[in-house]
């Protein structure tokens, strides 16, 4: 009793169970004794204190200043002029996302810089008459694009080896000015070639292939704008419309000098001999990372075997037997791009160009991450798309790309955006050809600020008007959410950009998490390693 009492309310025996006596005469030596326990509370006081002395998690933020990530929780921000080791462990924001506790957390990646990087010391890269372009293709450009005086990092590293005739491979970011880096060289190299006296079929001396209709379109305008005023006549030739539209689209007069083409409406062509190959002289595949996918990998290398290849820049210099120049341009590449191009072309041939921003996070736009349930997505986006309104309604904003993952989305979506009066126009693969024709044109000129999309929108599409990108559905992959991201903050673009992106699955929070390591370390996203190893020369 005198030992309970100096004991008090500070410990206490543990009970056990009743046994009957001669049970606990035959217990033996070894047998565990009743263990005096600590209160709970005075335990929960002992772990509070050791935690104290360890001191919570200690923010990067050692002085004020501009951040890199900033976070809902402060103490993981981390500083713009703090740059993280590889080895060095990183406190990620998005560490306890896949806990549903974690939902209404957010942060995002703040702006490094307020320009492309594509836009970055031109006056260090000179004009274009500097870059051996003719000075009639010089007066064209001009006259079509007065704004467009100094070439892009891409146009002043990628012309000069086409002019020469080398094959090239072209990896740089998205919004960089690749369309004008090989337009206008196979604009000249059409004007210096004979045009054949009678075509049976028609075949076209200069050939663009796309992996969309939408891109079809893009790149026939640009094209067609420069090539009316040299003389030379640009076609489209685009799928989805069936074979009477196909014959009807080539029996056009006079015939194409430059076909802008999709893989399945040319390799039907193709097949049944309504056109030839055989005059081809340039050969680009333009977003070639989609075009040498699995979805159109079988139709490029057919249409690649039908075309006659150069082996080299002394094959391109007989008029009278023309091999074609290739050429490549993409934002990300998979591995494995040489060895497929060693089929049609020799490998010495081939020159690779990349940019050192390639496969990184654009450090000129910003990107905020939010982690919601399924269900509060659609009320989160409702909430946006009414505030960026009032903002349009005042001439502060742009337009905005809605991004989903799938064509049904966007149907279930745009109802729900029908029901709230909320004007918008709608992009996905499984519409009708004559219903999708000229959407994405109309959203382009403005007729409407709102656009729900598949990853149709995703691949080259020219946006400069885009203000604000939300991703309602995560993208599946890094490549992915590296087009995506592409359509905001390009080269010609008004309206600085903003990327919001709706987390909510596990799979989306282990890219989220990668894309968060790769900005703290100032890094390539991961897994996208490509084939293309030369740096751009004049890249910042």
């Amino acid at each position: 009793m005198a030992v309970a009492r100096s004991l008090g309310m500070f410990a206490f025996v543990a009970r056990l169970p009743r046994v009957p006596r001669r049970d606990l005469a035959a217990r033996g030596a070894d047998e565990p004794l009743p263990v005096v326990r600590i209160p709970r509370a005075l335990q929960r006081r002992q772990e509070q204190r050791q935690s104290e002395r360890r001191g919570p998690l200690r923010s990067a933020l050692v002085r004020p200043g501009r951040l890199l990530i900033s976070a809902r929780r402060r103490e993981l921000n981390q500083p713009a002029r703090l740059t993280l080791g590889i080895w060095e462990s990183a406190p990620l924001a998005s560490r306890g996302w896949k806990n549903r506790r974690s939902v209404q957390d957010h942060f995002s990646i703040e702006r490094a810089q307020q320009e492309a990087p594509a836009l970055r010391n031109l006056s260090s890269v000179g004009y274009f008459a500097d870059l051996g372009l003719e000075p009639r293709l010089l007066q064209v450009l001009k006259e079509a694009a007065p704004e467009v005086v100094h070439p892009t990092a891409v146009q002043s590293s990628v012309i000069p080896p086409l002019l020469c005739g080398s094959h090239v491979i072209c990896a740089a970011e998205t919004g960089s000015g690749k369309t004008l880096s090989y337009l206008l060289p196979l604009l000249q190299r059409l004007l210096g070639r004979p045009i054949p006296d009678s075509r049976r079929i028609p075949a076209p001396r200069g050939l663009v292939l796309v992996p969309s209709r939408e891109l079809a379109e893009q790149v026939r305008a640009v094209a067609q704008t420069l090539g009316s005023s040299l003389g030379l006549q640009v076609r489209e030739l685009g799928g989805g419309h069936g074979m009477r539209r196909i014959r009807l689209q080539l029996s056009k007069q006079p015939p194409a000098d430059v076909l802008v083409a999709t893989p399945g409406a040319l390799w039907k062509a193709l097949k049944s001999h309504l056109i030839s190959l055989e005059q081809l002289s340039f050969l680009v595949l333009d977003e070639a990372d989609t075009l040498l996918d699995e979805s159109f990998l079988e139709l490029v290398d057919y249409i690649l075997e039908k075309s006659h290849i150069a082996e080299g820049p002394d094959d391109l210099k007989d008029p009278f037997n023309p091999k074609a120049q290739l050429v490549l341009v993409g934002a990300t590449f998979p591995e494995g791009v040489g060895q497929l191009l060693s089929k049609v072309a020799s490998p010495d041939s081939l020159t690779t160009i990349t940019s050192s921003k390639l496969h990184c996070i654009m450090p000129h736009v910003r990107q905020t991450f939010m982690r919601l349930k399924g269900a509060e997505k659609v009320t989160e986006l409702v909430q946006i798309l009414k505030q960026h309104h009032r903002a349009r309604r005042t001439g502060a904003s742009g337009t905005v790309l809605v991004f989903c993952n799938s064509s049904s989305t966007v149907n279930w979506l745009g109802y729900i955006l029908d029901d709230h009066k909320i004007q918008h126009l709608r992009l996905q693969g499984q519409m009708p050809a004559s219903m999708r024709a000229g959407i994405f044109q109309c959203f382009q000129k403005g007729s409407q600020d709102i656009l729900l999309c598949t990853d149709i929108a995703s691949r080259g599409l020219d946006s400069t008007h885009v203000e604000l990108i939300i991703n309602y559905d995560f993208p599946l992959t890094l490549q992915d959410y590296i087009h995506r991201a592409g359509r905001v903050g390009r080269v010609g673009s008004k309206v600085p950009g903003t990327i919001i992106s709706f987390v909510t699955h596990p799979w989306d929070v282990s890219l989220v998490q990668k894309i968060e390591l790769a900005a703290r370390r100032r890094r390539s996203l991961p897994g996208l390693g490509s084939s293309v190893r030369e740096p751009l020369s004049h890249q910042p």
